[in-house]
């Protein structure tokens, strides 16, 4: 197996290279004017540390893949064209009015209480660019009212010489029957074809989503074409740098639904939070492979702090509905919690609370914290960190980036101290205590609307900050286990490389699996298996159109199922079950819905005296592949005090004065090794930090274990 698997961060851009049996992982700085030559660098810093150059290796490797963050930063800085909508009449007002809720979707706890200051957020589509045509499809695709095609061209005309460069068309029961839709593709293109200056790109809601919901598949389809030009160019950016160092296969995109494909099978939604669920997937995968039972994930970069939730057994918990910024959206995603808090977050003064507000805003790679000296002025974390004696200024980031302490105590003053009138250590530690205990409640928050508890529960520390911040972090959660897992710093792009080419495609159905009221069983299997047969040859195409034969593709069927009238809908894994054959099916269906809503509710909230619907069927079409093999995390061996590189004065929460702590370097974090804390361990691309009452254990393959002494 050779292959390159890179994720693009909004302040570092990771790169893990795997050739034959040699892992390597390196970093650097994200260039967000051209991403590839942050590419271009943390794969020659990988090269380099193998002994290859890049020509020789992209000539060589058989997959390049990327995750990247670019769609989500593009999407909080409305940085994109001018998107116009074509709707149904009558459904004008549909999407600058939302739901009753979108005033608080994508807005933490706090603010969504805060109902004075409710505002709507601005829509990516104004009123103004949004027109209505004749026409009417009802819930079964019969035409009620049909399209009326001159309508639909002055329409056009209209939002061209608006200045749309973008035009989205979503129409009601457009999943029921996408004729309309199709139609006035055709009579776009007719008047902007595709071979003329002028021509702009047409989505269609049906392509996009599947599944029933008129507003939510509109959305789902705006965002899809306010992201597409950016995602665009930037991906082709990326593959023409490829092109030019002589790779010659498809470059492959992660997505966010935990699979990957080609570009030209990507959807620019898809990529939305790829590069932190490729984490969650990595951590998939080393829960199965050694057995570490239930775990949470934690991703702290530079710009944000990702949870995913990986109960034991593997099973991802995936939102079919997630909010993205401030919008419902109708796509499969994996769960995934995030936090704006990272390395790069900025502490400013809260007036209100007489007290220290961390992030969500980050000082990015450009110009970065202040003790970079790149001209940044205002406090992160990152400075705090330094200051409190954490960092090595000489060896932050192997040597790539020198930091200036004087930087970072100057932005202290200037932004905290005179409003909090304490000292500059003492306002470093209140910012790490807090940004501690900031990502520990949204971990607590995470398991235990889930059911969960903390203390069950490993928690694995990776990306750049990770293990800087893990021993704090469980403290404050309750959490007894920490694993650094293997390429920590770099573990999201390590599981780009363990992902696999997978599709979802779904439809929205109206199927009554139990009926309350007659006591009968759902008995219209051929009508279900042919919806399930037409989901698996949409996958089928999609994977056979990227060069796989079709005898290896693979199908997993899911549903969503509610008791009743509910609102709350449950996504259920049917992995044994493709087809409906007769009512012990029916019954096997009924019993996982029960089995999966009881564990998760409690058995005593299972209603199936109110009936049992389902609303969708969705069939998730892959293709298994290599992947990277982790080694065994446990070590039965006597265990060994290194010798400490240095010494420095570290202050840690908790204790007034500073402690002589002992620094370590990589070689200390073999698996015949034990440190004791208070420790230092400064690598290449990270930092360990052991706090007074813990201890690490290294394991076989670069893992570190944190346990509580």
């Amino acid at each position: 197996m050779k292959r390159i698997s890179v994720d693009i961060g909004g302040t570092f851009t990771d790169c893990f290279f795997v050739w034959d049996d040699l892992y390597v992982d390196a970093k650097a700085l994200t260039t967000h004017h051209n991403l590839a030559l942050g590419f271009n660098e943390a794969l020659d810093l990988a090269c380099s540390r193998a002994g290859l150059d890049r020509e020789t290796v992209l000539s060589e490797v058989d997959s390049v893949r990327y995750a990247t963050t670019l769609g989500t930063n593009a999407l909080i800085e409305r940085k994109g064209p001018k998107v116009a909508a074509i709707v149904t009449h009558g459904f004008e007002d549909t999407i600058p009015l939302s739901r009753g809720r979108g005033y608080g979707e994508g807005l933490d706890y706090s603010m969504q209480q805060n109902l004075p200051a409710a505002e709507r957020p601005d829509p990516i589509v104004p009123r103004s660019m949004i027109r209505s045509v004749k026409e009417r499809m009802n819930s079964a695709g019969k035409v009620v009212a049909p399209l009326d095609a001159e309508d639909v061209r002055k329409m056009v005309r209209e939002l061209v010489n608006a200045g749309a460069e973008a035009i989205v068309v979503s129409l009601v029961n457009a999943t029921e029957n996408p004729a309309h839709e199709l139609a006035i593709q055709e009579i776009i293109l007719d008047e902007f074809p595709p071979h003329e200056l002028g021509a702009i790109p047409v989505l269609l809601g049906h392509q996009v989503s599947g599944r029933k919901g008129e507003y939510v598949r509109a959305t789902s389809t705006i965002i899809d074409g306010f992201l597409h030009e950016i995602m665009f160019h930037a991906l082709s950016q990326l593959s023409n740098n490829l092109r030019d160092s002589g790779y010659d296969k498809p470059m492959l995109v992660i997505h966010n639904s935990g699979g990957m494909a080609q570009m030209n099978s990507t959807d620019a939604l898809q990529t939305i939070h790829s590069g932190p669920i490729a984490g969650v997937g990595a951590a998939e995968h080393l829960s199965s492979e050694t057995g570490l039972g239930h775990v949470i994930s934690t991703d702290m970069g530079g710009t944000s702090f990702d949870i995913g939730l990986v109960p034991e057994g593997g099973v991802k918990h995936y939102d079919f509905l997630p909010t993205i910024d401030r919008w419902l959206v109708s796509v499969p995603m994996v769960h995934l919690d995030t936090l704006g808090a990272g390395g790069g977050s900025i502490a400013s003064y809260d007036r209100i609370h007489n007290s220290i507000k961390i992030g969500p805003e980050s000082a990015g790679s450009n110009p970065g914290p202040a003790c970079y000296d790149r001209g940044g002025l205002r406090p992160t974390v990152t400075d705090a960190d330094l200051l409190l004696g954490y960092l090595d200024p000489d060896n932050y980031a192997n040597g790539y980036i020198k930091l200036n302490p004087r930087r970072s105590r100057f932005a202290i003053e200037e932004a905290l101290a005179d409003h909090l009138d304490m000292d500059v250590l003492d306002i470093a530690r209140v910012i790490k205590d807090g940004v501690d205990e900031q990502m520990a409640i949204g971990i607590g928050k995470e398991l235990r609307v889930r059911g969960y508890l903390p203390e069950d529960f490993t928690m694995l520390a990776y990306g750049g900050n990770g293990p800087l911040h893990a021993c704090g972090i469980a403290r404050h959660a309750g959490i007894k286990r920490v694993l650094a897992p293997p390429f920590s710093s770099v573990f999201s792009a390590c599981g780009a490389g363990n992902m696999k080419q997978l599709h979802f495609h779904e439809r929205g159905v109206h199927v009554t699996m139990y009926n309350a009221t007659t006591r009968a069983l759902y008995d219209r299997y051929e009508e279900f298996n042919a919806v399930v047969a037409e989901l698996e040859a949409r996958g089928r195409e999609d994977l056979v159109r990227q060069g796989f034969d079709a005898a290896d593709v693979r199908h997993r069927l899911e549903v969503d199922m509610r008791y009743g009238n509910q609102l709350l809908t449950q996504a259920v894994a049917l992995e044994d079950l493709r087809r409906i054959d007769g009512v012990g099916d029916v019954l096997e269906i009924i019993k996982t819905f029960g089995d999966v809503y009881s564990h998760r509710f409690g058995a005593a909230s299972a209603a199936p005296e109110a009936g049992i619907r389902c609303s969708t069927v969705r069939v998730a079409s892959y293709v298994d592949g290599d992947v990277v093999n982790f080694e065994p995390l446990d070590f039965g061996g006597e265990r060994s005090e290194p010798s400490p590189v240095a010494r420095r004065q570290v202050h840690f929460i908790g204790h007034d004065a500073a402690l002589d702590t002992p620094v370590y370097d990589q070689a200390a974090l073999t698996h015949e090794r034990v440190i004791h804390g208070p420790a230092i361990v400064t690598t290449e691309n990270t930092t360990f930090l052991v706090e007074p009452g813990w201890r690490l254990e290294p394991t076989r393959q670069g893992a570190v274990w944190f346990l509580q002494d």
